[in-house]
């Protein structure tokens, strides 16, 4: 199943030898929700050459209205895969294009755009993931507010857990195997930090195959979840006392061979292992923190994950603009030589946008040589925040729309996400995520009742 095909015909063939019936055409949307058509093995080699159209406008949030062409989806070869938990269906990434021309709006394009950008400077970037998720099941007696799925996994302290892996050990089991068997190197499974929360790694790769595979890969773990009688979400704050769910990203920049890891040094002043071109990026990171989080944590709810004036552990996450070693209370953290974890990023994110961001805003600090200065070693959580203001340390923003406001202001990020049709695609986005802050907003929440109704 790991053979990875280069050709239209490669494909053809794979489909044939293996008697696979049906093969999704896949493309995402703003949000990063996979779209597809289910194409027959019959009409394959037909509709490779002539896409699979769609109403865009219908699909969701990538820049149609009512009256405007379809959007077609045409398939990259070299993403195919044959889905392990359905054998007789095969999964490939597409590009949209409008009108036989690549449409702007559509967020594998815009990471491609960026990651040329880094091409044409010799640069190859290199990321991985990690998606946490947590196990639900329906409550028949609240269908509206699903709860976790194993009634036994109530440890205060549950991460890594033994017992609580093992009661899950069936379905742990069959997306390991999944992972295998699409090649992508599944060294790790766990159970996270709360309850009901598990991570399954697997090995990093370029920015554009990661992005494939992190779109693919929550759409399988629920699909596998759901063969359990479960759902999987990697909604970044589903429940008020428990971790939220991230996605952090680790990553690195490589020569154009991709074979030399730029961003290690051993000769570190700093004591980091990284080179000056991997400080020069986090300083283009630092220095755009505050706007490109409106992609990497781009919902409401993003920000009940990262909640400012808690110093609760069980967070695990970032509300500070820093840089550390393997010291998991900064924003950036490098566990090792050669490779820097940015903990903003949740599971809610588009993944191809979000890399995009990163990518962009690295680019940025190594053409001003930006310099992040030295790595901070505290405890952040325990850091009071006057002293943390008093040290010019900043503050990653507090909710959406303090996030989208800066994010419109960032023009390093304007002209990488690119020019859309009759606007940049930064201001599309802005609209869409204004629009949904002010429909959240427009709530009145169950707290509220409770704690205003009748008061003062």
């Amino acid at each position: 199943m790991t053979e990875q095909p280069k050709t239209k015909e490669d494909v053809l063939r794979i489909v044939k030898d293996r008697g696979i019936e049906f093969v999704y055409f896949q493309y995402v949307e703003m949000y990063g929700k996979p779209c597809a058509k289910l194409v027959p093995a019959l009409a394959l080699a037909e509709l490779w050459d002539e896409g699979a159209g769609a109403a865009g406008f219908a699909a969701g949030e990538i820049g149609q209205g009512p009256h405007d062409p379809d959007l077609v989806a045409y398939p990259d070869p070299q993403t195919f895969i044959q889905l392990p938990w359905q054998p007789e269906v095969g999964l490939i990434t597409c590009d949209v294009y409008v009108e036989d021309e690549p449409w702007p709006y559509d967020p594998r394009l815009i990471l491609r755009n960026v990651l040329e950008q880094a091409r044409q400077r010799g640069y190859i970037f290199n990321i991985g993931f990690e998606p946490e998720f947590q196990l639900l099941e329906a409550d028949p007696e609240n269908i509206a507010r699903p709860r976790r799925a194993d009634p036994y996994d109530v440890l205060q302290r549950p991460c890594y857990d033994v017992k609580g892996l093992t009661r899950q050990y069936n379905y742990i089991r069959d997306l390991s195997r999944a992972l295998n068997e699409l090649g992508w190197s599944n060294y790790a499974l766990d159970h996270e930090d709360a309850n009901g929360q598990f991570e399954g790694n697997v090995k990093f790769s370029d920015a554009l195959t990661t992005a494939d595979r992190c779109v693919v890969y929550k759409y399988m773990a629920d699909t596998i979840a759901r063969q359990h009688g479960m759902t999987a979400t990697f909604m970044p704050k589903p429940f008020v006392d428990q971790t939220g769910n991230g996605l952090h990203l680790t990553f690195s920049l490589w020569d154009e061979n991709n074979q030399t890891n730029l961003f290690e040094s051993s000769d570190d002043a700093r004591g980091l292992g990284l080179s000056k071109l991997a400080y020069q990026f986090i300083g283009g990171l630092i220095d755009h923190a505050q706007a490109y989080i409106g992609l990497t944590a781009p919902t409401v709810n993003s920000y009940k994950r990262l909640r400012r004036g808690t110093h609760d552990v069980r967070t695990w996450v970032p509300v500070n603009v820093t840089y550390g070693g393997n010291n998991r209370t900064q924003m950036l953290r490098v566990g090792g030589p050669g490779r820097v974890e940015d903990r903003t990023p949740d599971g809610s994110c588009n993944p191809y946008l979000a890399m995009a961001a990163i990518l962009a805003s690295g680019l940025d600090g190594i053409e001003r040589d930006l310099d992040p200065g030295d790595p901070n070693h505290d405890n952040l959580y325990e850091v009071p925040e006057a002293e943390l203001k008093e040290r010019g340390i900043g503050f990653l923003p507090g909710n959406l729309f303090e996030a989208i406001n800066n994010l419109e202001q960032d023009s390093v990020l304007r002209a990488a996400l690119g020019r859309a049709r009759g606007e940049d695609y930064l201001d599309y986005y802005c609209r869409v995520k204004r629009a949904e802050w002010d429909s959240y907003h427009r709530q009145v929440s169950e707290w509220e009742l409770q704690h205003q109704l009748h008061f003062p």
